[in-house]
């Protein structure tokens, strides 16, 4: 489904990435781990438009995405759940979900608000309040329910855990798990790599812009050197 070949970017005259390589199929869940700085946002950056890819190239159902607006990628089917969830702090919650419909021209996007009212309750209960004044944990799961507006092909994940207590860690991981159910492929940056890899078919690990390891979640649990750096035994 998502095709990278030798991708570099960066910012000013800094290179981030260093011609990373990787792939996604449909239906996957594909986590990048690495260390703060290993080039991991850049490259969601990358694939959603929001960053000038320098050389190489990203594919998306056979169709080269770099060089297209964010707005011209949402329409292909990719969408983000941003690092800081990154709500409409003034907007209530509905008005929240219904831009996640933004670039939709269908009639159903009333049903669809319906649909993650029933997916994440507590934004049920919330659904008149201003964005900004949920906890960090409603906050993340409205920006999940405003991704799934899209109806994406492939939703990318950056950081759905920072901040978060532990319980809510948890719920987070299990709306992953559903996500995943319902058929939506998944690209997911976790800083927690312990989650990251009991969710991920496969993944990767960048190392200073560059893919230093791959291999299945399974796999990469058992690497003695992913759990020595990411793992903590």
């Amino acid at each position: 489904m998502l095709h990278i070949k030798n991708l570099t970017a960066g910012y000013g005259k800094v290179n981030v990435l260093h011609g990373i390589s990787f792939d996604v199929n449909e239906r996957e869940c594909v986590a990048l781990i690495g260390a703060n700085g290993a080039g991991k946002t850049t490259t969601l950056r990358c694939i959603c438009g929001l960053n000038e890819v320098r050389s190489g190239s990203i594919e998306f159902l056979g169709e080269r995405l770099d060089g297209l607006s964010g707005h011209a990628i949402v329409r292909r089917g990719i969408t983000m759940c941003p690092e800081g969830r990154q709500v409409f702090a003034e907007m209530s919650v509905v008005e929240n979900l219904e831009m996640g419909a933004h670039t939709r021209n269908d009639k159903e996007q009333k049903s669809d608000v319906e649909k993650m009212l029933d997916l994440f309750p507590v934004l049920r209960q919330r659904a008149k309040q201003r964005a900004g004044t949920l906890s960090g944990g409603e906050q993340e799961m409205l920006a999940i329910a405003r991704a799934l507006m899209a109806r994406p092909k492939l939703c990318i994940f950056d950081e759905p855990s920072l901040g978060l207590a532990p319980k809510i860690v948890e719920e987070v991981e299990q709306i992953l798990v559903r996500i995943k159910a319902m058929g939506t492929t998944i690209v997911l940056v976790e800083q927690n790599a312990a989650m990251a890899l009991r969710l991920a078919d496969r993944a990767y690990v960048l190392e200073a812009g560059e893919v230093v390891l791959q291999g299945t979640g399974q796999e990469l649990k058992n690497d003695p050197q992913v759990s020595k750096a990411y793992l903590g035994y």
